[in-house]
């Protein structure tokens, strides 16, 4: 049995509704309409109530009037098979609110949209039960935002082939809600460092340098708040990591009326496999905090630490994510902006005949000072 899903759409004009990072509303893609978010959950609260009892009341009458079978022989479909097997724990059908139209998505897929219609579509039940966010950091770059910026990381970077800069085009670029576990908690420990100072004077005929030796011990603590650790299996660790930090200033309450306009996804990865990126992410801070406050010396190395972490609550959010593709000489590229700050990170492809060529003219010049110093000599 397919589960219902809800479309966004405007009250004025019945057109989709996304929402807007700029403006910070739901705006109508047809009529120009803009709502606030809470405007339009009172609404959708009402109409999903009505609409939940008008369903039970046509399966009812439904029921009520289906015809006995006939006699007739009817087409063999014993063949049929129910059994997905292993396939079928990773797929759900979605009925589509606007055109009818039966959708079938991924375990995970929490918004998308219509391929039919074209209607943002989001899947409540998705987000019930255990399953619901805490928190949602609404987009605030737009879609052109980030085509620009991945422009703008073409720039100056010498050794990116010329013909990838004059004739990539983004494949491309989709908009994502990605889960996050987000770990609250506080870390103490010491380390003990190795730090050396040096200073040298003449003496005589002979230049003296003298190295001083110290032990230097440092303790403390730290209090963290919402360390946050990617949730998706899909999304590649690396790249979530490089767009942080985000600004949990602009963080909301969990509302779907912030999905439409966006793909989102629910978390597949748990807390517990994600708990030691987590602790590595605490413990490496902490480490950090107590280096710094190390100064005045020509070296420091850390002989050694302990460090104790007081785990506490887990929050569950969904982040804003730009998600860029592009293509080049049959081998994909993936970007990934943060969609409130603009960070970007993403591989690029290497100019090796660039880099020989630099390589060569750097190379040519330091042979012949070799030689000319070989031949003096």
């Amino acid at each position: 049995m397919s589960t219902q899903i809800t479309n966004y759409q405007c009250p004025s004009c019945t057109g989709p509704l996304h929402f807007s990072g700029a403006s910070g509303k739901l705006e109508c893609d047809y009529c120009g309409a803009s709502y606030d978010v809470a405007e339009i959950e009172a609404l959708y609260a009402e109409k999903e109530a009505k609409a939940a009892a008008a369903q039970q009341a046509a399966e009812e009458k439904r029921e009520e009037q289906t015809p006995p079978p006939s006699g007739e022989a009817s087409w063999d479909t014993s063949g049929f098979c129910e059994d997905w097997g292993a396939e079928g724990e990773g797929m759900r059908t979605y009925s589509c609110p606007s055109c009818g139209a039966e959708l079938l998505c991924d375990a995970s897929t929490a918004a998308t949209s219509c391929p039919y219609c074209g209607n943002p579509t989001v899947v409540p039940g998705q987000f019930s039960g255990h399953l619901r966010p805490d928190f949602i950091l609404p987009f605030k770059l737009s879609k052109e935002d980030a085509g620009k910026a991945l422009k703008d990381h073409y720039k100056g970077k010498f050794f990116l082939p010329k013909q990838f800069k004059d004739e990539n085009h983004v494949q491309e670029i989709r908009g994502i809600y990605v889960p996050f576990w987000m770990f609250d908690g506080e870390a103490e420990g010491s380390a003990h460092y190795e730090a050396t100072r040096s200073h040298t004077y003449v003496s005589g005929d002979y230049e003296v340098t003298e190295t001083e030796h110290y032990d230097v011990y440092r303790a403390g603590f730290v209090t963290f708040e919402k360390v946050p650790v990617d949730a998706s299996s899909k999304m590649p660790d690396d790249h979530m990591d490089s767009i942080e930090p985000y600004d949990y200033g602009e963080i909301k309450d969990f509302s779907t009326a912030y999905l439409p306009g966006f793909l989102a996804d629910k978390f597949d990865v748990t807390v517990e496999d994600c708990q030691q990126r987590a602790d590595q992410r605490c413990e490496g801070t902490l480490t950090s905090a107590l280096r710094q406050t190390i100064g005045g010396y020509d070296t420091c190395t850390l002989r050694d630490d302990h460090i104790n972490l007081k785990r506490g609550k887990v929050h569950y959010a969904l982040m804003p994510v730009w998600m860029l593709n592009t293509k080049w000489k049959g081998k994909d590229f993936l970007f990934a902006m943060n969609g409130q700050t603009g960070k970007l990170v993403g591989d690029l492809p290497v100019s090796w005949g660039k880099f020989w060529g630099l390589f060569a003219a750097i190379a040519v010049p330091l042979s012949v000072v070799t030689s000319l110093l070989s031949f003096v000599l």
